[in-house]
């Protein structure tokens, strides 16, 4: 009997030991996706709300998400380059929509009232509180590069980035000169 007993312990101490099996392509929740699939934590949660980003006429992108989501982690690696490109000049505004549904937003300064209902979506919102850009799914990386730079008066016409998956979990946003490109 304790034969019986101890061997169904060690079962159980078995598969409760499985690995963990996470996935970008899944709609799997595997945690936090920001740290796992684009290496930038520091991301969620948001350092700043929309209203003081605009109250600070700073350039918001508004980015609304659920970790189970494999069209929100394919995302998350351009959302990180933009991030690592424009760190010091705009706000990343990151939020799970799960607290979002089945509320009601009025004000314009509420990042709630941008949210259309469906996920990845992805809003650019300029100093002044003005929608310049708003996607579902997949976004291009240069278009809103594009858009960051004329809101403040930079000419990026020659720049592309590129966000390539090197394994996995993780990406990496390459820089190329349209200039040397034949």
């Amino acid at each position: 009997m304790n034969f019986i007993k101890s061997l169904l312990l060690i079962s159980i101490l078995f598969f409760l030991n499985s690995p963990v099996n996470a996935s970008r392509t899944t709609d799997s929740y595997d945690g936090n996706i920001f740290p796992i699939y684009a290496g930038n934590g520091s991301i969620v949660p948001p350092q700043t709300s929309l209203k003081e980003s605009i109250e600070n006429e700073r350039i918001s992108i508004l980015f609304f998400y659920l970790d189970d989501s494999a069209d929100s982690k394919a995302v998350v690696p351009i959302i990180s380059g933009l991030d690592l490109i424009w760190r010091n000049n705009i706000d990343i505004i990151a939020l799970t929509t799960d607290e979002l549904q089945g509320k009601e937003f009025k004000n314009k300064k509420e990042e709630g009232y941008y949210w259309n209902g469906y996920i990845p979506q992805t809003v650019l919102i300029d100093g002044e509180g003005n929608i310049k850009y708003d996607k579902n799914g997949l976004i291009d990386i240069d278009e809103i590069n594009k858009i960051i730079g004329e809101i403040k008066g930079i000419d990026i016409e020659d720049t592309s980035f590129s966000v390539e998956s090197f394994n996995e979990y993780n990406s990496i946003i390459s820089k190329k000169d349209k200039s040397n490109i034949d």
